[in-house]
């Protein structure tokens, strides 16, 4: 069964541009790392302070070796240092949750 992860950021309003940079970084770690990104999801319309990121992994154990890659990945550790530098995420939320067959 697969494990879809969504993140839940809560963003500066001022600073989309920067966490749409974030994610385009995102956006060649992630797969390089064992998970299977569905996307990032910046403002649009609506409220200005919310974005998400969504991708899949096979299980919570592989989920653990993921993070592990992307922690030692050196793409992975510029974004964080970008991330933190910058301070536009003011929050994250992880949840994983497994699909519903309908």
């Amino acid at each position: 069964m697969t494990i879809t992860c969504f993140i839940r950021y809560e963003i500066d309003p001022y600073a989309r541009d920067e966490f749409v940079q974030y994610a385009r970084g995102w956006g060649k770690v992630i797969p390089r790392c064992g998970a299977d990104l569905i996307g990032y999801f910046a403002p649009h319309e609506g409220s200005a302070t919310t974005a998400y990121g969504v991708y899949n992994i096979a299980a919570l154990a592989d989920y653990e070796a993921y993070r592990e890659r992307l922690v030692a990945d050196p793409l992975g550790q510029e974004n964080y240092a970008f991330a933190k530098r910058e301070r536009f995420i003011r929050r994250e939320d992880r949840i994983f949750l497994g699909r519903v067959d309908i």
